[in-house]
């Protein structure tokens, strides 16, 4: 028999003890809520016996959020954790459906604010213009499976650059490559810049006339409809120009790439986690579990 405590360790979850405590604490009642919530409909009414009473959970919260951050860290199959819980496949498989939902809601921390959760993308705006703080946007892409043959929109997912089957994600970081939010990810042959205006950037910039986000060349189609505020590198000199112009701007473009690259470490640590290295999963699933991993990571870099 397997010790379950052993588990809890840092190197399994891939995160520390108290986090894990904090975690616990946090989402215990809501997923005591949600199973309360199904069984209320399958009932069609209030219980006839009184709490407490009938069949135990053979795996109880703790061990199901354990699980799914074994399974998140490391892609362990639902087989292999229902040998170390001692319980059955389908019942690890509805345990991480329904944690992994709970984690994907929780939304983004805010450094020293810690009962303030960013959620979406007007959030994030509003808190940098009330914090003065200068937002870094990049995309990502994650390789998922070919799309089965004769299915409609089997090419939506071909990525123009990476020549692979993507979904891409959209993340915003601080100055210190603190992930404050990321998007509904799209399928990958979505640009860059396309997937940033779906997701309701252009109406951000309005909203938030004091906000700069710094960016890289995919986004010159942002730069130019919002002036002052999306900021990208300089463009380069042609060919012919004076030494003193050619300094100034590799001057300038090293300055924005370092203040820029803050959100390239933020993608790094997201990618840490071997569910987002190669994603072998149902698509369906991915989004959900891109969240979830972006706000354990969150968690972690608010407090650096």
């Amino acid at each position: 028999m397997v010790d379950r405590s052993v588990l809890t360790h840092p190197l399994f979850t891939g995160i520390s003890t108290a986090h894990l405590s904090s975690l616990v604490a946090e989402l215990a009642r809501p997923w005591v809520v949600g199973v309360e919530g199904r069984r209320h409909q399958t009932r069609g009414g209030e219980r006839k016996r009184a709490p407490g009473a009938g069949a135990r959970h053979r795996l109880v919260f703790v061990d199901r959020l354990v699980a799914t951050l074994i399974h998140l860290r490391h892609d362990l199959p639902h087989a292999v954790l229902a040998l170390l819980y001692e319980v059955d496949r389908s019942t690890v498989t509805r345990a991480v459906g329904e944690v992994r939902r709970l984690l994907a809601v929780r939304g983004f921390a805010v450094p020293d604010r810690p009962k303030v959760r960013l959620r979406t993308l007007e959030d994030v705006f509003a808190y940098a213009q009330a914090e003065g703080v200068r937002l870094r946007l990049d995309a990502t892409e994650i390789q998922v499976r070919r799309p089965t043959a004769g299915r409609g929109g089997r090419r939506a997912f071909v990525s123009g650059k990476k020549k692979q089957n993507t979904m891409k994600a959209t993340v915003i970081a601080d100055q210190k490559g603190r992930t404050l939010w990321t998007d509904a990810l799209r399928p990958g042959r979505v640009h860059d810049a396309t997937a940033a205006r779906l997701a309701g950037i252009g109406r951000c910039f309005h909203a938030f006339d004091r906000v700069q986000v710094l960016l890289d060349d995919g986004y010159l189609g942002l730069s130019r409809d919002h002036r002052g505020k999306a900021l990208t590198q300089p463009r380069k000199l042609r060919p012919g120009a004076t030494l003193p112009f050619l300094e100034h701007n590799e001057r300038q473009r090293h300055e924005h790439s370092s203040q820029r690259i803050t959100v390239e470490h933020a993608l790094a640590d997201h990618k840490r986690w071997k569910q987002l290295q190669r994603w072998t999963h149902r698509r369906d699933r991915l989004p959900d579990t891109y969240r979830a991993i972006a706000t354990l990571v969150s968690d972690r870099t608010a407090t650096a």
